[in-house]
């Protein structure tokens, strides 16, 4: 195929015979390596190497991300054609090395799946590049293409030390700051979170941790980012940020948790019960309200449920919203960004006064932990809120949950709703 000068880039695609592809991931040595599966199961892709990219390590400006991001973005127009990465949960902190406060990348080499048909597809950049040169780094990463190899099941891993920031003393100082009265007023809700940073006795790989885990929550988003050989970070989401399929919004509030039951009966009544409680119900219309009025600028028209469903996990159980909403022309995903993330189910309400307490109170930096995860392209875009995540480091793990913290809220039920968060991941990792 010959490239239109005209072109800055070029997709080639040829079909392809079924592989697991994150077997295939797992044995590949071209870093970034990347993972995405959404929550539909429709679709599954695993992406190496470099292509473009617009990455911010240090200090970032909105409107120049916003200008650099729709200037990526115009440089192809194939519907094919998908930057992956994500922002971090607070832009206006120092992030992980490596991921910044936000990095999106056109793959050199992704595969895709859709049902049981693979597409290989191979991105080349001419915008103001030399042609050969860009030739040759194509080729040179095909012929650096790895086998799949099956993936062992992990050996649990012996825990040497876990450590808790905040520990629970200092968890149950911040709750009761937040639910006292005149703080409360002002600020409804604050999302609370926990790093819990585990050193273990072996290398795990991360990408066999992944798999394991998207068999035990296959309702979730599941997707990772490795950009070097050191850090890797996974993700096992149940939450959506958003789905665009051009001007055509799908989104959702997704607060309120409790425990899974130990039969049918119990699960259901465990439910119920979510349904009827007080807290989470008024938790999880906070969080309704706040995507609607967000929206309703950009938007033709938004809607919302307006009564609550349930959303099952392997361990636990979640109130659910979904929204619906018909976008105005010209709206482009950082817009859309800017407006949705971070969404009161990650930060609280006021957005502003609960992004200040946890920056200031909250004793670590979540990175990429609670930003929001996916792809873009010009017809249609999918994030989702990376909950349920963990940062895998040579012997060292840090796995991340929150809680939503209102009026009423209790120090001790909150600090089990992280344990319970956590509970899928724990029983892949520890051998207890």
């Amino acid at each position: 195929m010959q490239a239109s000068d005209m072109t800055p880039i070029v997709q080639l695609s040829v079909e392809a015979p079924a592989v697991p592809l994150l077997s295939w991931l797992s044995a590949q040595t071209q870093y970034p390596r990347i993972y995405w599966h959404g929550r539909d199961k429709i679709e599954e892709v695993a992406a190496i190497g470099i292509c473009k990219q617009f990455y911010y390590q240090d200090q970032v400006d909105d409107h120049q991300l916003a200008a650099d991001y729709q200037a990526q973005r115009g440089k192809g127009t194939s519907q094919d054609l998908r930057y992956y990465g994500g922002v971090a949960f607070d832009r206006t902190v120092a992030c992980w090395p490596e991921f910044g406060r936000a990095r999106f990348v056109l793959p050199r080499i992704e595969l895709r799946r859709s049902g049981q048909k693979i597409k290989i597809l191979l991105n080349l950049n001419f915008d103001n590049q030399n042609r050969d040169l860009e030739y040759q780094l194509a080729l040179d990463a095909i012929a650096k293409i790895e086998k799949p190899k099956p993936l062992s099941p992990p050996n649990k891993t012996r825990l040497m030390s876990r450590s808790d920031l905040p520990d629970k003393d200092r968890w149950r100082e911040l709750v009761e700051q937040v639910t006292q009265h005149n703080f409360n007023k002002t600020t409804p809700k604050v999302v609370l979170s926990r790093q819990t940073q585990i050193e273990i006795t072996e290398q795990l790989d991360p990408w066999t941790v992944l798999a394991c885990w998207q068999g035990r929550n296959p309702n979730s988003f599941q997707f990772g980012f490795q950009f070097s050989p050191e850090r890797t970070f996974i993700s096992c989401s149940p939450e959506r940020l958003y789905l665009r399929r051009q001007n055509e919004l799908f989104t959702e509030a997704l607060a309120g948790t409790t425990i899974r039951g130990l039969n049918q009966e119990q699960d259901d009544l465990l439910a119920q019960q979510l349904l009827d409680d007080v807290k989470n119900s008024h938790e999880n219309q906070l969080v309704r309200q706040h995507i609607v009025d967000v929206l309703k600028p950009l938007s033709q028209y938004v809607g919302a449920d307006e009564k609550a469903k349930i959303f099952k996990l392997t361990h636990i159980q979640h109130l659910h919203r979904s929204i619906r909403a018909e976008l105005k022309a010209g709206v482009n995903d950082f817009d859309l960004l800017r407006a949705l993330h971070p969404t009161p189910a990650v930060g609280g309400l006021p957005r502003n006064s609960a992004m200040n307490f946890i920056r200031q109170r909250e004793g670590y930096a979540r990175g990429w932990y609670a930003g929001a995860c996916g792809y873009f392209n010009h017809y249609e875009s999918e994030f989702s809120v990376a909950i349920r995540s963990a940062l895998i480091e040579p012997r060292r793990i840090s796995l991340y949950a929150g809680a939503g913290v209102v009026a009423g809220s209790d120090p001790d039920a909150e600090w089990q709703e992280l344990e319970n968060k956590l509970a899928t991941i724990l029983s892949i990792l520890i051998d207890f």
